[in-house]
């Protein structure tokens, strides 16, 4: 299935997307965070949905898209979790994986605007794949990860590198801004994925693509990621694990190209569709 939730900032309903369309599932009667996960809230929806598909209303063309799921409890990141990444940014492949906070207030539609935070000089972008987990994990071993998952997302991991890299403090500070976790079009559950360690994922800026990577080349895999993480605590049913970005973020070019307020990223990932965000300045 395909999850998304339509409406404005805050009002948001529960959505489906087939062949067919977009369609309006609130006589459901949940949305899609927490508790309907950790309650198999994905079976329960494909039981009602292949029960009352014919009656849910069509949700119009050019309906807003917010976050596919609910705030989450928390939205993990990885750093320079691929290595032609890491050697752009001039840091070592990490032996470990890299894991730092991003915080939930910055999560918002897949084409909202982007809003360049006050004071920044150093705004950039970074396509990312999403896990979202379906059942708490904790100690969960990694041949038994993907049991613990509900699916994909299509990320854009925003980061004042200034904020990152030059105010003595850990990355959280470069990454939360508001805006800077759009995420979706979709949840894709991970049936409809079928190999998530072999995708297309990229960015445009402006028209001109400048990430162009594969999930194929992860130095630490999804289920490693799961595994991992839950090593140090709990993964809750809805939250986020963002996997990294490959190399052609603006940090590594030479020179250093920053978005600034008119910028148009566009990105994607195949099978997870794509998403579009321009850039204003904070005001």
């Amino acid at each position: 299935m395909k999850l998304i939730r339509f409406g404005q900032p805050g009002e948001e309903k529960p959505g489906v997307v087939t062949a067919d369309g977009s369609f309006d599932v609130s006589a459901f009667g949940e949305d899609y965070g927490e508790k309907f996960f950790e309650t198999n809230g994905l079976e329960r929806l494909a039981k009602w949905w292949a029960a009352n598909s014919g009656t849910a209303p069509r949700i119009p063309d050019n309906t807003r898209l917010g976050s596919p799921i609910q705030r989450p409890s928390k939205i993990i990141c990885i750093g320079l979790n691929y290595a032609d990444h890491a050697k752009e940014s001039n840091m070592q492949i990490p032996t470990e994986p890299i894991v730092f906070f991003k915080s939930t207030s910055s999560l918002v539609g897949p084409n909202d605007n982007l809003i360049i935070p006050k004071n920044s000089k150093k705004t950039d972008w970074e396509v990312e794949l999403a896990v979202v987990i379906g059942k708490k994990a904790t100690y969960v071993e990694e041949k038994d990860a993907m049991d613990y998952i509900a699916g994909y997302a299509l990320h854009n991991d925003y980061s004042e590198r200034e904020f990152q890299l030059e105010r003595n403090g850990q990355w959280v500070k470069g990454k939360s801004a508001d805006t800077f976790a759009p995420l979706g079009p979709w949840l894709v559950t991970k049936d409809e994925v079928k190999d998530v360690n072999n995708l297309g994922i990229w960015l445009s800026l402006n028209g001109k693509k400048v990430q162009n990577g594969t999930t194929a080349n992860l130095i630490f895999s999804v289920p490693f990621l799961v595994s991992y993480l839950s090593q140090f605590m709990s993964l809750l049913p809805g939250d986020v694990i963002s996997t990294g970005t490959p190399a052609g973020v603006g940090l590594g070019m030479n020179p250093q190209v920053y978005i600034k307020e008119g910028d148009v990223m566009e990105l994607g990932i195949d099978g997870l569709g794509t998403s579009k965000q321009t850039a204003f300045a904070w005001k």
